[in-house]
This record gives C-alpha cells, structure tokens and sequence, in this order.
C-alpha cells in the first residue's frame, strides 16, 4: 500500500487522482470514478468530489492509497 500525504482535509477524490498521477488527467479522474472504478474505504465510490481525508483508503487498478495529513 501506498502513501499519499495532504497538506490540509478534506481534498476532492478526483483532485487526488489527478494531482498524484494515478490518472493522466481531471477528466480521467472524473471517468474513472463515475464509472465505478475506485473504491473508497472497501467500496465503490462514484461521487467525484466524495472529500477524502486522513485515514481513507482509495482502491484503483489494483493499488492501494493509504491517505495522511501531512503533520
């Protein structure tokens, strides 16, 4: 599992796709998403701006992200 650390809470799921690389673009995020690709916390998230925070997980392509505040 993969760390991803923020700077501040919450953060829009498809910003953190987009901004770490794990999609090319905001429109792949956005995509991804809304066709049931990522899953959050262990299930399926299709909202984009679900806010993700310190503590979530996010699922994709068989990689797991592992969300941190930074301190």
């Amino acid at each position: 599992m993969q760390t991803i650390i923020i700077n501040k809470e919450p953060v829009e799921l498809f910003k953190i796709l987009k901004f770490e690389g794990i999609v090319g673009s905001g429109g792949e995020a956005k995509t991804v998403i809304s066709e049931g690709l990522v899953k959050l916390n262990g299930a399926v998230e299709t909202q984009k701006r679900k806010k993700i925070v310190s503590g979530d997980v996010i699922e994709f392509m068989d990689q797991s992200f592992k969300i941190t505040l930074e301190d």
